[in-house]
């Protein structure tokens, strides 16, 4: 019998108690496991084999991780530039264009949709936000509030469309990114360039944080960092190992790191600052909030998901609220970092670099495999190759062929994971039958 709609309360932790059923089942017919299943079990206990599974997981940042470590490595034996606070600082600003659209992007495919229109969301807002402060003269505060509910404003229009009229995401996306462009073309009008001065803007991405302050902040995103992960080992009772607590370690590592070579310069940029806070936001939510976790329910399986009484339109349409206003977000960076609101903002390759880094951070096109941090790790390791081919003064046109062999790369990754998961499931016993 289903469970009443409006009953979710403990909806994702029905399903994860059906799971804990299906896996029991699996075991009481481990007696009669042909070969094959027991060579898989066999390789899944082995020591070595646990530790690459744990690499190579799906949904995690873990392998984003060593491929920036690897990146950092080979271009920093090209130029002895690559690694210097002057060019860390500038590329971690740079990336906070990025982030937060790569953010919203990583929002829907946790859902399984994609949203094309970002790119245009952004630049048709940085419009509207250089026509309000230079044209308008509206105090920069106020101007930047209208600016984030005009972004929220185009995302729950597109949502409507995807949640409740059920048209899929690709075609009401691809619509908005026309749209939403000839929005942008029309704000700015026949100049095609807004200058925006206004120094409170400009101190987004212009400034940077005292170095006290740089090591204060550095310091309890380590240590938040580290005890989240201890006491998420101390819950699994130890089941998942020490080794569970590397990663949480590497990132500790690698904080530190960044905050000591950025204060050797002029300090941790502001605009990485507010880029890391929305991360964090991001990943309470997802990770400690019952919203959150449902988005992880519908974008593996929506239809189980509503039957256990998860408000599947409901999420579907605040991911793309939520996207909307992270689109805003970015243009805001674009018009703070380039000083003015132009036809070419949020244009370009910005929309395929935002889906790359996603992918690449972690984020399955699949949906609910994932995490936010997806966001900032594939974020960095688009403007690491870059920059770093920019510094051996590669051309443009090879710029571009890098990147989409790394996208082409990490996607094919995440459908090889997905297929040895599957296969996983099937031996391992632990797969349901449509019938069910």
């Amino acid at each position: 019998m289903n469970p009443v709609p409006n009953q979710q309360h403990g909806s994702v932790e029905a399903l994860q108690v059906g799971s804990e059923t299906e896996a029991a089942s699996g075991l009481a017919h481990s007696a009669q496991m042909p070969d094959e299943q027991r060579q898989l079990v066999a390789e899944r206990e082995s020591p070595v084999a646990g530790w690459l599974s744990a690499l190579m997981a799906r949904g995690t940042a873990m392998p984003a991780v060593l491929s920036l470590i690897v990146i950092a490595v080979f271009f920093q034996t090209q130029s002895h530039y690559f690694l210097s606070s002057g060019n860390l600082s500038n590329l971690l600003v740079e990336t906070t264009i990025l982030v937060p659209i790569a953010l919203a992007e990583v929002g829907v495919l946790l859902l399984a949709e994609i949203d094309l229109s970002l790119g245009s969301v952004t630049g048709a807002t940085a419009a509207i936000l250089g026509v309000l402060v230079a044209n308008a003269n509206l105090s920069w505060w106020l101007a930047i509030i209208i600016t984030l509910a005009c972004g929220a404003g185009m995302g729950a229009f597109q949502g409507l469309w995807i949640a409740f009229v059920r048209i899929p995401s690709f075609v009401v996306t691809l619509g908005g990114w026309l749209s939403f462009l000839g929005l942008q073309l029309l704000i700015l009008g026949p100049q095609g360039t807004t200058s925006v001065f206004d120094p409170h803007i400009a101190a987004l991405t212009g400034s940077n944080i005292p170095v006290n302050a740089g090591w204060i902040v550095g310091g309890v995103v380590a240590v938040a960092i580290m005890v989240a992960a201890v006491l998420r080992w101390r819950g699994s009772h130890g089941s998942r190992g020490m080794g569970s607590l590397g990663f949480p370690a590497l990132t500790v590592v690698l904080i530190v790191g960044l905050v000591a070579i950025l204060n050797d310069y002029h300090g941790v940029p502001t605009p990485f600052v507010v880029v890391v806070g929305l991360l964090i936001l991001g990943w309470w939510i997802t990770q400690h909030t019952r919203s959150g976790r449902n988005v992880f329910a519908i974008g593996g399986n929506p239809e189980p998901a509503r039957r256990a009484g998860i408000p599947v339109r409901r999420i579907r349409f605040t991911a793309f609220v939520i996207a909307g206003t992270l689109g805003a977000v970015g243009g805001l960076m674009a018009v703070s970092y380039n000083a003015s609101a132009g036809t070419l903002t949020g244009g370009g390759t910005l929309l395929l670099e935002a889906i790359g880094a996603a992918v690449i951070g972690g984020t399955s096109l699949f949906g609910g495999q994932g995490t936010v941090w997806a966001a900032l790790f594939g974020s960095l390791i688009m403007a690491g190759i870059s920059n770093g081919l920019d510094l051996t003064n590669r051309s443009q046109p090879i710029k571009y062929i890098v990147q989409g062999i790394v996208v082409l790369l990490a996607v094919s990754l995440d459908t090889l994971l997905r297929r040895r998961s599957a296969r996983g499931r099937r031996l391992g016993g632990l797969s349901v039958s449509k019938a069910e």
